[in-house]
């Protein structure tokens, strides 16, 4: 009997070791001076950096949903990290934390050198929008548990914050503004809706012009990471509600306390071409618990700062607090 090889059952190692080193610079460049070592040990190291009180380690974890299949049949590779970390970047802000570190898990059925490398240089991209040292990840090449071109990705972000800083409720009241951050696009929810619409139903393709380009490009516009921003209106902000899977009208509740309402006026929210299309044959109902419609952030902020937060980012008011049953309300 011939002899069989890890190869043989599908997994090359040469050739992940070869994407490791393929890598290696994309990984350093998101490195800041509290990463302590380089790529290749057993675990990514991060000396916690000094000035805080009461610091406190925040974990957040998610991935990109089926998005990804888009990126795996369109051969477009490039964005769908920077969404990865922003999915988990974006989450962190909303418990008064600062991204520090991120690590990856991307699994696949055969490792293709160019598409990995091209995944790891969205994760950088986003790893240096966010702030964060891409520190560690895992390439998992499993042939029998995925098939032909599929792939999954998984991202895993730890951040810092001040205990005393971490309760929003008690800075949030009635009469507080809310503000909305634009997102880019359609983020990284609802894209089972998103395909079904386009592909299954209108027979659209990924060439289909749409507002003046392809459709895959506008679909696939990564995610829009808050971090920057965040930073510099911290002091200004009561609470924030990243507007993800659920939309606004079960998002912005998870940062009010009890008897607080947030009134919010549809007619105020700046939609995007993509949501005012896809409004023709959704539900405005439906549409508005699937998608960010728009909005990516929502600050709440006490009247006294509203002018200064306008004017230092691209936000606009779309409602307020009023006394009530704890609820997003559309209005």
């Amino acid at each position: 009997m011939s002899t069989v090889s890890y190869k043989d059952a599908g997994v090359d190692i040469d050739a992940g070791n070869q994407f490791v080193e393929n890598i290696k610079p994309l990984v350093k460049s998101t490195f800041d001076k509290n990463v302590i070592g380089g790529i290749g040990s057993f675990a990514g190291a991060y000396e916690l950096p000094l000035g805080y009180q009461k610091p406190v380690i925040l974990g957040a974890t998610d991935g990109v949903g089926t998005k990804l299949k888009l990126a795996i049949d369109s051969g477009i590779y490039d964005t769908v990290g920077i969404d990865l970390v922003a999915m988990c970047a974006n989450d962190l802000i909303c418990n008064f934390g600062t991204p520090l570190f991120f690590l990856d898990y991307y699994a696949m059925s055969k490792l293709e050198i160019d598409a990995a490398v091209n995944i790891v240089k969205g994760i950088a991209q986003g790893c240096i929008q966010a702030e964060c040292s891409l520190i560690g990840g895992e390439t998992a090449e499993m042939p029998g548990m995925y098939h032909g071109k599929d792939f999954d990705l998984a991202g895993f972000a730890v951040g810092i914050a001040e205990k005393d800083e971490m309760n929003r409720l008690p800075h949030v009241k009635a009469g507080d503004v809310l503000i909305a951050l634009p997102s880019s696009g359609v983020h990284s929810n609802g894209f089972s809706l998103v395909r079904k619409l386009f592909f299954d139903k209108l027979g659209y393709t990924f060439k289909t012009e749409f507002d003046g380009k392809p459709l895959i490009e506008t679909l696939l516009t990564p995610t829009r990471i808050y971090v920057k921003l965040f930073k510099a209106l911290k002091p200004k902000i009561n609470a924030l509600a990243h507007i993800t899977g659920g939309g606004i009208v079960e998002n912005l509740p998870r940062v009010l306390p009890e008897g607080l309402q947030a009134q919010v006026y549809k007619s105020k929210i700046k939609t995007l071409p993509i949501f005012d299309f896809m409004s023709q044959y959704v539900e405005e109902s439906e549409m508005h618990r699937t998608f960010n419609m728009g909005v990516g952030m929502i600050l709440v902020v006490s009247p006294e700062n509203v002018d200064d937060v306008l004017a230092n980012s691209d936000g606009y008011v779309i409602g307020e607090l009023k006394a009530g049953e704890r609820s997003a309300i559309m209005l």
